[in-house]
């Protein structure tokens, strides 16, 4: 993205440990549905797997964020080529509210809501204890989140990793410590 966002294109912790992130992305709301739910287009934005549409089923969610884009720019260091997570679907309202358990987080939940030609995407992550944890959530959402806007509205991205990066000091001075 550029340095031109607005604030509310920031996330900001809703409550203790919770993280939220929302954006107005142009519908309808069933093709925002397909982003979160076909693993041939979340992979395009976030990760790829599987997943059966309904609560208590299983998902392997596989990130290869060097895949993202042609150039997805410098991964810092820690980071591995690929990175895997088991979750479960907790909660799901097609085409209206999905939610993830996420690793030792207290898991995800996707809510849509129409607005017009507009659909608002919330990403609400839960129980973020851990600062360098929600610092490291927050610029990862923004970032996969900016991706998501870019597909679907035909723009460029800037560079995966080099916004990660940009958005996680950004997103440092931004959250209480």
């Amino acid at each position: 993205m550029t340095d031109m966002m607005t604030d509310a294109e920031y996330g900001v912790v809703a409550e203790p440990a919770t993280l939220t992130i929302s954006r107005l992305l142009p519908g309808p709301i069933d093709r925002l549905w397909t982003y979160l739910i076909d693993s041939d287009l979340r992979r395009k934005w976030l990760a790829a797997g599987a997943m059966e549409q309904q609560a208590g089923a299983p998902v392997e969610l596989v990130w290869r964020n060097d895949e993202l884009m042609n150039d997805a720019g410098t991964r810092p260091d820690g980071f591995a080529e690929e990175d895997r997570m088991t979750c479960c679907v907790t909660e799901i309202d097609a085409p209206r509210q999905l939610g993830i358990s996420w690793g030792s987080t207290g898991g995800v939940t996707f809510t849509l809501e129409e607005r017009g030609a507009e659909v608002l995407l919330t990403v609400t992550h839960h129980r973020v204890a851990d600062r360098s944890t929600l610092l490291d959530v927050s610029a990862g959402w923004h970032a996969h989140l900016d991706l998501l806007v870019s597909h679907l509205r035909g723009t460029r991205p800037a560079p995966y990793w080099d916004e990660w990066s940009r958005l996680r000091g950004i997103y440092d001075k931004r959250l209480p410590a």
